[in-house]
């Protein structure tokens, strides 16, 4: 009976039902305060592209669409071909096979 009223027979830890029962109000008081309690807006991010960005979107969405050759030059050699009307310059032609392959090989 001492060991009730003194509560030396309590273990370490363990909590009685109505000490229990105050932290389980203090905490429901805590999370209602905070839910209630407004947070700060938070700043808004903005992104901006210079001008050389938006150019080069221009540039790269226009080569998406391109089939990577001018289809009407194609069309005008092969007819002057067919027509002999193009002319090989043997010199030309030589100078840049030589140009490219230093460039390449070093």
């Amino acid at each position: 009976m001492v060991g009730q009223v003194n509560k030396s027979n309590q273990q370490p830890g363990v909590l009685t039902n109505t000490q229990q029962q105050k932290v389980d109000l203090k905490r429901d008081n805590a999370n209602t305060q905070a839910a209630q309690t407004p947070s700060p807006k938070a700043a808004s991010d903005s992104v901006s592209l210079t001008p050389q960005a938006k150019q080069l979107k221009s540039l790269q969405e226009k080569a998406e669409q391109s089939s990577g050759f001018d289809s009407n030059k194609v069309a005008e050699l092969k007819k002057a071909i067919t027509e002999g009307r193009y002319q090989i310059d043997s010199e030309k032609l030589a100078k840049n096979l030589a140009d490219f392959e230093f460039n390449v090989y070093g």
